[in-house]
């Protein structure tokens, strides 16, 4: 018989070492779209292995939950008075949007859909709007006339209808942050239409920075206003200066003051939040670009873990930032 020399015995077994053992850490880029908006990741893959597949069909199942333009959507059930039992992460979701209505007084509001949709930014063709019709629809909205019940959600008045998109997507980032995590990794951004989540370092070994776009009417300049280092949080970015229209001289904005029924009307331009999670930083955002700088200002400063970054129109209608002392530290220099 013959014997297999030492040579072909070691070559077999750093074969077999090599199909048993893992592929090295490497990062990886994916991107997308999502809620009609684009989304980019990067993570550290400790093995080499691109999460791609496994992202997207997160992003299906949620977007089979979130919204509001997907007929077989939980939410879009709710709105049609269709009998469904929410998922865990619609009633988390609703939960929290219920705890921020309360603490900006009805700033944060996702009733106010009737009111989006007629203004014209939303699924609906744009109402020509009145007093009258204002007023009509705001007799069905208002969040405290939708509750969660033994796993349900009752409204008010079936006329209700339900739009998540300003705080959904920023629970998006959490909810992929943590299939990332699941999977083992330990340096990722998540980025969707805005809203990041960042953990740990990029791939030069640095923390994650995160641009604050410089607002402008303007869809192709993005100049960066300023630069934040982004180290295992949350940043949120909600602004007036790209969704709007004009009609008889007169300039729309697509945030929605669910008090008045109107789109707001103060000096605030942008309004970026810092908090622990995305979910928070995309639902006070749009928050703050209800109440506006001042009374933003006073609300934040009664949130631990919050730091805020806004940018405003002075009375000569130049750009100007305020910041909280804890956002500057995360400043890039």
């Amino acid at each position: 018989m013959k014997i297999p020399s030492v040579q072909f015995i070691v070559l077999a077994l750093l074969i077999a070492l090599g199909a048993c053992n893992p592929g090295s850490p490497k990062y990886v880029a994916n991107n997308g779209s999502v809620y009609g908006t684009y989304y980019n990741i990067k993570y550290e893959s400790p093995d080499g292995s691109d999460f791609q597949k496994q992202i997207d069909e997160e992003f299906h199942r949620l977007t089979l939950i979130f919204s509001h333009y997907e007929k077989e959507a939980t939410i879009t059930k709710i709105n049609r008075n269709i009998d469904v039992t929410p998922e865990p992460e619609f009633i988390n979701c609703f939960n929290r949007a219920e705890e921020i209505s309360e603490i900006t007084g009805g700033a944060f509001d996702i009733t106010a859909g009737p009111l989006i949709n007629a203004w014209g930014f939303g699924p609906d063709d744009r109402k020509r709007m009145t007093p009258e019709i204002v007023d009509s629809l705001k007799a069905f909205t208002g969040y405290h006339k939708v509750n969660l019940i033994d796993g349900k959600i009752v409204k008010g008045n079936p006329a209700m209808q339900l739009n998540m998109s300003a705080i959904a997507k920023g629970y998006t980032c959490d909810l992929i942050g943590e299939l990332l995590a699941a999977k083992g990794c330990e340096n990722y951004m998540i980025d969707i239409g805005g809203e990041v989540v960042a953990k740990g370092k990029n791939e030069k070994g640095k923390v994650w920075t995160i641009g604050i776009r410089e607002p402008n009417e303007d869809p192709f300049n993005t100049s960066l206003n300023a630069a934040i280092m982004l180290p295992d949080h949350a940043l949120a970015t909600s602004g007036n200066y790209l969704n709007f229209y004009e009609e008889n001289g007169k300039k729309y904005a697509h945030t929605i003051d669910p008090g008045s029924g109107y789109p707001v009307q103060h000096s605030l331009l942008s309004a970026t939040v810092l908090a622990s999670d995305c979910m928070t930083a995309d639902a006070f955002a749009t928050s703050f670009m209800v109440l506006g700088k001042d009374e933003g200002i006073k609300i934040a400063e009664q949130i631990p873990d919050m730091e805020i970054y806004f940018i405003y129109a002075d009375e000569n209608g130049d750009n100007q930032v305020y910041m909280s002392d804890g956002f500057k530290k995360y400043l890039r220099k």
